[in-house]
């Protein structure tokens, strides 16, 4: 994973009457350009934009993006704010007058989704060039890395603004990626004229979490496959056709203002189609779900089962390790299954380590998923057998180790991966309460570890960064072209 992008509506305040379309409700500086809400962003406050989430961004190795809308805002308009000559630093002037707003939008070429919100400005004028550098000058000086550019391509399609655009942003002492969108009515023959110009542009309308969203897709992946676009040159780099966001595990109905509240509607070979298609096409990887609740199974309940605390007891630090046995062991019958509810099962050690836990630690069960085109030839082998899941909602499964004995810290880095078919993600739970792997026969066990430098002497719960592990999987799976690694 490399970018962490901001959608769009981060300058609008979050009240009563606010949505989309809707006027009036936008922070704006006093040269007419959006700032983010200092009520939803904080860190903004002081003229500070997005500098300090930036930074944050930055620290974890990542780079940031935002999401931002053709020419001029209508509400900056309407109060007819100065213009930033960012050369002199105070308002633009020409012929002996002050140039504003007024003097630059073009009402008549709205953007057409969002009339009340933006329209373009007049790129013959100087006054038009000068926001429009404003813009991004200020976007440059915040630490954005990735610029969005909306309701500029397609259908909106304004030549002279991503020209322009294009032409800040390659003077810049260091890169910006280039994105324009949306992709309605796109053609090879139009994406010709723009991808010199950028990085990455829309050639679809905005994808959901529907069959038929997917399957549109395919005809024009088709045809830009056999057009040479892909890979072309672009801005001080190359330039890729985008298919759009993905949308996958926890969603937000479209235009919701609220959530996420519900799982991706596409089942998972619905998923598996437009990831591999996504692939084939070399589209740029975009998630477009809730990143901490990433799922690949619909209908999960819980976004995050935590499986390993730490808890203070005295001076004492106990911590539960899972690791594996000889199922003559007895430490190895241990094993029952709670039902959560009709659906969905756990399997769970029936003792608990220390008196201050609330409950005893537990997996998620499920049948084998096995590879496509496998079930009916190799459905044998997965009769009786399990995948066991930190989560209900990510697709990371239990491997045996038969070589070490993996303490909860050490989870994250080896003992769940992604699950498959392999025989040592199987596993069986018998009647005398042992959890055998078909692979390695061996047997899963849970300990108390106490206080041996495991970990540092707090109450936190311990969240397992398989997060980032299984994300960052697909992206080295799936992409392999330069502009993002």
């Amino acid at each position: 994973m490399q970018y962490v992008v901001v959608d769009y509506l981060w300058y609008r305040r979050k009240v009563e009457g606010a949505y989309p379309d809707s006027l009036g409700f936008d922070v704006i500086d006093e040269w007419g350009r959006p700032i983010p809400d200092p009520e939803r962003w904080p860190s903004s406050k002081d003229g500070k934009g997005f500098s300090e989430v930036a930074k944050k961004v930055h620290s974890m190795g990542l780079k940031f993006g935002i999401h931002v809308m053709r020419g001029i805002s209508l509400q900056a308009f309407n109060a007819n704010t100065p213009i930033l000559d960012t050369v002199k630093g105070s308002a633009y002037e020409e012929s002996g007058r002050q140039w504003t707003s007024k003097d630059i939008g073009l009402k008549e070429r709205a953007c057409a989704w969002m009339s009340h919100g933006f329209m373009s400005v007049n790129t013959k004028l100087e006054a038009g060039r000068a926001f429009l550098r404003s813009l991004h000058l200020q976007y440059a000086e915040w630490g954005v890395d990735f610029v969005k550019h909306d309701c500029v391509f397609g259908e909106d399609l304004d030549i002279d603004e991503i020209s322009f655009v294009s032409e800040v942003l390659r003077k810049l002492d260091r890169p910006i990626l280039y994105s324009v969108s949306p992709g309605t009515s796109v053609t090879p023959a139009m994406a010709k004229d723009v991808s010199g110009l950028v990085n990455m542009y829309r050639i679809t309308g905005d994808d959901w979490d529907t069959w038929s969203d997917v399957v549109s897709h395919f005809d024009i992946s088709r045809d830009f496959s056999t057009s040479k676009m892909i890979g072309a040159k672009g801005l001080l780099g190359r330039s890729w056709p985008d298919l759009d966001m993905l949308p996958l595990g926890w969603l937000s109905d479209p235009g919701s203002n609220e959530g996420p509240h519900r799982p991706s509607n596409l089942n998972l070979d619905e998923q598996r189609t437009q990831m591999t298609l996504w692939a084939m096409a070399k589209s740029p990887i975009m998630f477009g779900g809730d990143f901490p609740c990433i799922t690949g199974v619909k209908g999960s309940r819980s976004k995050t089962r935590v499986l390993s605390q730490n808890l203070e007891e005295g001076d004492m630090l106990n911590t539960r390790a899972l690791g594996v046995t000889t199922c003559k062991d007895p430490k190895a019958y241990g094993w029952s299954i709670k039902a959560l509810d009709q659906d969905l099962e756990q399997i769970c050690w029936k003792e608990k380590f220390g008196s201050k836990l609330a409950e005893p630690p537990c997996l998620y069960k499920r049948k084998p998923l096995p590879a496509l085109g496998e079930e009916m030839i190799y459905k044998p082998k997965y009769q009786g057998t399990l995948h066991l899941l930190a989560t209900d909602g990510m697709e990371l499964c239990l491997d045996a180790s038969p070589r070490k004995r993996l303490t909860s810290k050490e989870l994250g880095g080896g003992s769940f991966s992604s699950c498959k078919g392999d025989a040592n993600q199987m596993w069986e739970l018998n009647a005398n309460g042992s959890l055998i792997n078909s692979y390695s026969g061996l047997c899963a066990t849970m300990d108390s570890l106490e206080g041996d430098g495991y970990g540092v002497k707090r109450t936190d719960i311990m969240i397992f960064k398989i997060l980032g592990f299984f994300f960052l999987v697909i992206i080295y799976i799936f992409l392999d072209f330069e502009i993002f690694f």
